[in-house]
């Protein structure tokens, strides 16, 4: 495998210089307000023959330089894919649907077949949703594979007008011979609760071509749990389900574990920090045991669950010949349990797999699971009112039209260090929206040997095969790169130099050692070598090595 990926990063090298029919101004940090800011991107955009894709991520897109960006896509109608995540930092929320309607619009005028539709980390709420409302319904997404919706703050309301879309959309589109064939929809950090998700369920079940749902951190309780549950038995190709950080309690993980036992093509599940507690890890581990041939990956970690339930979880998995990971993390095992579940998973020669269980809470309390219902139905109430001040703070703020296009809710405490220390994908996940300006901020580009060894520890943890890490991974390699690239103190060549020696492929005086090379690193190559800010000429010195 890895022959062949280096021959394909050999290749890539080769052609690196070639257009792919993307066009890129991706973390660029302009500030477009009007027209005459927007004339020479306009002027490349009119130029560029066959643009299939358009970058505009990291940078700021006031109205009126949309509506100028949007004159110049109405003749492109090969066009395919838009990049349009943290397009909005700073604008007034006001500003934001009149933008997105100018772009749609020039899509639709174009005759555009979209695939790729991403907005994500544009805070701009259920206005915003409506901004993209006639897109969604028209011709140009009838051929939509992706729709990347992450951190977008839409509420109950945004999921509301989403899911009525994709419905339109995919009746129409039906009715017109090519139905609406959706494989990844991610949505999370949008508090769109259990009215938003049951929505949202309903179109997934009428649509039921989905191979990848990501909607972590939304407040989704068991009602909503459920009607996603229903509707991931009619998604029968579905590879990667995460709904990480809502609150499945037993009722919600006993109907998500009954889904399971129709989703054979499952890869990888994440139902971490989902209080699923022991009755939903049995029913989970029952399904896991029954079927899901060839999972990979399956987190259950700070769910309340018992030593009793986490051996059967260990058990389910024990004919799993290509599972990677198990966590189980984080829950109430004790340390006899956490040493019975090691036990366990040696015995089955999978030890390896079995994640940390470094912030195991210890064995639970004998009179906490009699109250824990109560105790989550007061907290629904409390959150509901909770909710509701904050929407109506926010009408009031959209009304005003004074609110800016913010996140909605900040990320956990980031910790760059221990991750550059010790690298893993969950540790760069938690490090949150901002982790490129993070890992930007502690590496010292000037030194080109520690950029070098920056970039290999954050390729490590690529995964073709989950986009949420893969895209956090290129994208922080993105902003580290250019921003080295960019600096007049850094010595290109003396980077490649690190990044060979490190790969084992040259040697040093300093008698360095080299890095156990992982598919990662050459996927992470092969994306750097076709990028603007990467020089041609040490394009041509990577490649007469990797050529070898």
């Amino acid at each position: 495998m890895a022959t062949d990926l280096v021959a394909q990063l050999a290749d890539s090298l080769a052609k690196a210089g070639v257009e792919d029919g993307e066009l890129s101004y991706k973390g660029q940090g302009r500030k477009l307000d009007d027209a005459q800011s927007v004339e020479e991107m306009v002027k490349e955009i009119q130029d560029f023959s066959g643009l299939q894709a358009l970058r505009l991520e990291g940078n700021t897109v006031g109205v009126e330089a949309a509506r100028a960006i949007a004159k110049a896509l109405e003749t492109k109608s090969e066009f395919k894919r838009c990049y349009w995540s943290d397009m909005f930092t700073g604008r007034l929320r006001s500003e934001i649907p009149p933008a997105l309607n100018s772009l749609g619009d020039a899509l639709m005028l174009a005759g555009a077949r979209l695939t790729v539709l991403d907005l994500s980390d544009n805070a701009f709420g259920p206005d915003g949703v409506k901004g993209i409302e006639k897109l969604l319904k028209s011709t140009a997404c009838y051929t939509l594979q992706e729709l990347r919706l992450n951190n977008c703050g839409m509420g109950i309301g945004g999921g509301k007008i989403l899911a009525a879309s994709l419905i339109q959309c995919h009746r129409k589109s039906s009715a017109d011979g090519s139905p609406l064939s959706l494989k990844a929809f991610v949505a999370g950090r949008n508090r769109l609760e259990n009215d938003g998700a049951t929505a949202l369920a309903q179109a997934f079940q009428m649509i039921g071509s989905l191979e990848e749902v990501h909607m972590p951190q939304n407040g989704i309780n068991h009602p909503g749990v459920t009607a996603l549950a229903t509707a991931m038995q009619h998604n029968t190709s579905l590879r990667i389900l995460n709904l990480n950080d809502n609150t499945f309690t037993e009722k919600g993980a006993i109907a998500m574990a009954q889904a399971l036992k129709h989703l054979r093509s499952i890869q990888v599940i994440n139902f971490g920090d989902c209080l699923v507690r022991p009755a939903g890890a049995i029913a989970i581990a029952e399904s896991v045991s029954e079927g899901l041939p060839i999972l990979k990956e399956l987190n259950l970690s700070f769910g309340e669950i018992t030593e009793e339930a986490a051996l059967a979880v260990a058990g389910a998995v024990k004919n799993k010949s290509q599972l990677e990971k198990l966590d189980l993390n984080g829950n109430q095992l004790g340390e006899d349990g956490c040493k019975a579940l090691k036990d366990s998973m040696e015995g089955m020669n999978m030890a390896e797999l079995l994640g940390s269980l470094s912030d195991d809470e210890g064995e639970p309390e004998d009179d906490d699971e009699d109250d824990d219902e109560d105790e989550e139905e007061d907290e629904e109430e409390v959150d509901e009112e909770e909710i509701e001040e904050e929407e109506e703070e926010e009408e009031e703020e959209e009304r005003s039209g004074t609110k800016l296009s913010t996140p909605v809710s900040a990320p956990r405490p980031p910790d760059v260090s221990s991750f550059l220390s010790f690298p893993s994908p969950d540790k760069l996940l938690k490090l949150g929206d901002k982790r490129a300006l993070l890992i930007e901020q502690q590496v010292d580009v000037s030194d080109a040997a520690k950029t070098a060894e920056a970039f290999l520890k954050i390729a490590s943890v690529y995964k073709e095969e989950n986009n949420e890490v893969k895209n956090a991974v290129l994208n922080s390699i993105d902003a580290l790169l250019r921003k080295a690239f960019s600096t007049p103190s850094f010595q290109g060549y003396n980077f490649v130099s690190s990044l060979l020696v490190l790969l084992g492929l040259i040697k040093s005086e300093d008698k360095v050692k080299p890095v156990l090379v992982v598919p990662g690193h050459l996927h992470s190559l092969e994306h750097v070598v076709q990028q603007d800010y990467f020089p041609k000429e040490n394009v041509a010195v990577l490649q007469a090595f990797m050529s070898r």
